[in-house]
């Protein structure tokens, strides 16, 4: 018979236990938690608008000297909180703000002391409170007025504009989810390539079903938007499954350890940067850079895109899914193949699970 597994001193056992990748693992996790909260706290705990894109025209024909003082004046603010330019008309800006050209939209009269500012609400709340306050600052400063016209508002269930966010937040914890949990049960790195090919194609179901479930609860569930589950369905699928590729491409290369690389790339890098609560162009240089390349950030602006603005500004949103798709696919099958995983863990998994106990004794 063997030597018993546990040793019956406790330094014996402390040392069986905590292994160096044990204790790497802890340590890893800790990193991540850390990780976590540095990120939503530097991202969110002083959100400035930087280069917010606002169109200004004017309500004459001939106004275009007062057009160009104004676009002057707002792009000389201190720290830069707006990018403006001039549009050639007033139905100029309306159209820009309405298809998500541009965050806000200024319509000026020369001819009176009160103007217009256009917003779209459903871009997102927090840029259109920050566009609304510095244009305030201004006007009083030159002691006029202005009303606010909301041309895109959110629909009366998504409060703030964030049900794009939690939706593809769930989307994408569903796709790294699966894809982790899957590690667990059949090891981090598949046997060959056609166990590499069944494990993504396992996941096209599950991607459809949770794709489609997310839109069917903001949709026929909750009723927070109408007529929009088959193209919402669609986004939510080709996140989960891109997601999920993702996540199995970076065990393929890192093992284990690509789970903790997909949270930190998902979540603590992810969320923050999405443009939920704050959109981009409130969060510090770092969130703003990385937000748009990764999958949260892509998906929000893609439903956003698609319930409010007609799909308008579809199109590298989803070249950013399919880059994850593929790029993880390949990744998955290609190191699985050439890699694998050591022949000595299959088998002791076939062991422990085939062999009575006590055979061989």
């Amino acid at each position: 018979m063997g030597s018993p597994r546990f040793p019956d001193s406790w330094r014996g056992e402390l040392r069986l236990s905590v292994a160096p990748r044990t204790v790497a693992l802890l340590f890893g996790t800790l990193l991540l938690s850390l990780g976590f909260i540095y990120s939503y706290a530097a991202a969110f705990h002083d959100p400035t608008p930087h280069g917010v894109p606002v169109q200004v025209s004017s309500t004459s024909a001939n106004g275009e000297a007062a057009v160009d003082r104004v676009v002057a004046q707002l792009n000389g603010l201190e720290g830069a909180p707006l990018e403006a330019s001039a549009a050639g008309s007033a139905d100029a800006v309306r159209e820009a703000v309405r298809d998500g050209g541009a965050s806000a939209g200024l319509v000026i009269d020369p001819a009176g002391d009160s103007d217009v500012l256009y917003v779209a609400s459903g871009g997102g709340a927090s840029v259109v409170t920050a566009v609304e306050q510095v244009v305030e600052g201004v006007a009083h400063a030159q002691g006029r007025t202005f009303t606010v016209t909301d041309l895109v508002p959110v629909a009366e269930g998504d409060a703030r504009g964030l049900t794009g966010f939690y939706l593809a937040v769930g989307w994408v914890v569903g796709g790294y989810l699966v894809a982790s949990l899957l590690a667990i049960a059949e090891g981090a790195r598949a046997t060959t390539r056609r166990h590499a090919v069944v494990r993504l194609g396992f996941l096209v179901p599950y991607a459809l079903l949770l794709g489609f479930g997310g839109a069917s609860i903001v949709g026929p569930g909750l009723d927070v938007w109408t007529g929009h589950v088959l193209p919402l369905g669609l986004v939510g699928s080709l996140t989960v499954f891109a997601v999920a590729a993702a996540t199995v491409g970076l065990q393929a290369v890192l093992g284990t350890f690509g789970i903790g690389a997909a949270v930190l790339l998902f979540v603590v890098l992810g969320n923050p940067s999405a443009g939920g609560p704050y959109q981009s162009s409130l969060l510090p240089g770092f969130w703003s850079a990385i937000g748009p390349f990764i999958p949260t950030g892509a998906v929000t602006e893609l439903v956003r895109d698609t319930v409010y603005f007609g799909a308008g500004g579809v199109g590298w949103e989803l070249w950013v899914l399919v880059a994850y798709l593929v790029i993880g696919s390949v990744l998955a099958i290609t190191i699985t193949h050439t890699l694998g995983e050591p022949a000595a863990d299959r088998a002791g998994d076939d062991e422990s699970t085939d062999e009575p106990v006590g055979a061989g004794v």
